[in-house]
């Protein structure tokens, strides 16, 4: 018996599929196996990164582990042309995939050898973990010495993490599609609403296109701009803003992660109400219910 869990996409996508991975083997007592086969053919962001950035250490999935739980249909080309198809009825259900975008309550009920492929983008599938996880997401390598200048900075202040996420969301013109980006206004609003329980807020800016954040953001307030993490070492962008103390978060699972590893409960998030330009993905489980909607 084992769970395997697909992964693909950014840092943040990638803690999500881990997160419900790991509570699935610790809820059957069975090992989680990582399948990062996809990443062979992916273009986008910085490849896998969960085990260069975490210290989780759960194992990669080899080729024999995936056919011992799918037969031939293990091997990846075959296994991607079956999920495309919609054909999982064929791995005797065994091969598990995300049916819609909102919490699958029916997750508790697969067998304790299972493939699952997707998103899983809900606090609800590893929530009873959160401990864990914590643990999981603990930043492997220290601080560089200006990543702990900003650490310092951050810490002595009321910080408020600001996120603001174009990068791919603008230049990919399929995921511009599906995410769109976070208006203007939305951010005037979340400083404006933050600014009304927050005293003496200092807000740290962090974007994968800073200058345009300096060109167009206007907050009457103290501002920094965390420009020095870049490529390799964007995920330090998540490490401080973990550190903040209050956050305003982009539709991007990086800033999301980078809010849920504050563990104060005194944190306050801010999250935009529309999280998908598109219209026909549930995103009700996405965002936690201590978080503020606006």
């Amino acid at each position: 018996m084992m769970i395997f869990v697909n992964l693909i996409g950014g840092l943040g996508n990638q803690m999500f599929q881990y997160a419900l991975g790991r509570a699935l083997s610790m809820t059957r007592g069975v090992p989680l196996r990582l399948d990062i086969s996809d990443f062979a053919s992916y273009q986008l962001h910085q490849g896998f990164e969960l085990h260069r950035v975490f210290c989780c250490e759960a194992p990669i999935a080899s080729l024999e582990d995936l056919k011992s739980v799918l037969g031939w249909w293990g091997v990846p080309k075959i296994r991607r042309a079956i999920a495309n198809l919609q054909l999982s009825a064929l791995c005797k259900g065994r091969l598990i995939l995300e049916p819609h975008y909102h919490y699958w309550e029916q997750i508790h009920s697969i067998p304790s050898t299972a493939y699952l492929q997707g998103y899983w983008q809900s606090e609800k599938y590893f929530s009873k973990i959160a401990d864990v996880l914590r643990e999981d997401f603990k930043f492997r390598q220290p601080l560089s010495e200006i990543n702990a200048q900003w650490a310092d900075k951050i810490t002595q202040c009321h910080s408020v993490s600001l996120h603001i996420r174009r990068g791919d969301y603008i230049s990919n013109l399929t995921t511009h599609k599906v995410h769109g980006v976070c208006s203007l206004d939305y951010y005037h609003r979340a400083v404006e609403y933050i600014t009304t329980l927050v005293a003496d807020p200092v807000f740290f800016i962090f974007s994968d296109e800073i200058e345009w954040a300096k060109s167009n953001l206007e907050i009457w307030h103290p501002v920094y701009y965390v420009e020095n993490n870049t490529g390799q070492e964007s995920y330090n962008d998540m490490r401080l803003m973990s550190l903040c103390r209050h956050h305003i978060i982009a539709n991007s699972t990086f800033s999301w992660w980078g809010a849920w590893l504050n563990n104060s409960p005194e944190k306050i998030v801010i999250a935009p109400q529309k999280w998908f330009a598109t219209s026909n993905k549930d995103d009700s489980d996405l965002i936690p219910k201590t978080w503020i909607r606006i």
